[in-house]
């Protein structure tokens, strides 16, 4: 490559970088617009990507090192891209943009994050929700810009209503199985998620003061779903390794 191709390719990744910082300044100002009156420690239009799987891409920086971007629901297909998505990857720090997806792959996505050494991140005005956080938490380092999400919610197994009402409908023994498996899984996934937040190094005070005291299905007086925590409490519970003024490598 000729001295004024590396020029221009140089050029093009300061303003690819130039405008994700944008687009991230953009995004705070968007969410800061509105708070969602439902969840009120959350914005109404948290930006957490809108593609139906995640996807993968390479941010080159200039003067440093790349970043990987990974965006849109945690799909059941999600482990085979991660990994190839890893292995080709030249850099060491992911950042994450999410509304969740499928809880159990969420948690081996993060055990896979954790075996390869990355670091995570979740830049300003990106949103990391639901089983995002399991990718997030699996950063050997972790940090999170002012202004960026960091959004947790009581798992639940409950949410398609239209299911519930069938079993109803099919009467008293069917409900009662209903609620079974509901019980069952439900337990199944608690122990789960402790057993990974305990491998992560984050504090297990996280469920049983944060995310358990979150309504599953926003039914009564008290509707929110989803809390998203400051950044004192990201501290406190170890979601973070790295403050913020030590700037991202």
């Amino acid at each position: 490559m000729s001295k004024s191709s590396r020029s221009r390719v140089r050029t093009l990744a300061s303003w690819a970088a130039a405008a994700s910082l944008f687009a991230g300044t953009a995004a705070i100002a968007q969410q800061s617009a509105r708070m969602d009156p439902v969840n009120p420690t959350c914005p109404l239009s948290p930006n957490w990507s809108t593609n139906r799987q995640m996807t993968f891409r390479v941010m080159e920086r200039p003067g440093q090192r790349p970043v990987l971007l990974a965006e849109g629901v945690i799909d059941a297909d999600l482990i085979p891209r991660l990994q190839a998505a890893l292995a080709s990857f030249q850099g060491d720090e992911i950042w994450l943009r999410s509304p969740g997806g499928d809880a159990r792959i969420g948690n081996q996505a993060g055990r896979l994050i954790r075996d390869g050494g990355f670091q995570t991140r979740i830049p300003a005005g990106w949103a990391c929700f639901s089983a995002c956080n399991s990718l997030f938490m699996g950063g050997t380092a972790r940090s999170i810009d002012e202004g960026g999400l960091f959004i947790v919610h009581m798992f639940t197994f409950t949410g398609d209503r239209q299911v519930i009402r069938q079993q109803v409908a099919r009467g008293e023994d069917n409900t009662i199985g209903l609620i079974g498996d509901i019980e069952q899984q439900s337990a199944q996934l608690a122990s789960e998620d402790n057993d990974f937040l305990i491998r992560m190094g984050i504090s297990r005070r996280l469920l049983s003061e944060v995310m358990y005291r979150q309504s599953a299905v926003g039914g009564g007086e008290d509707r929110s779903t989803r809390r998203c925590l400051t950044q004192d409490e990201v501290g406190r519970y170890n979601v973070v390794t790295r403050r913020l003024d030590q700037p991202p490598r």
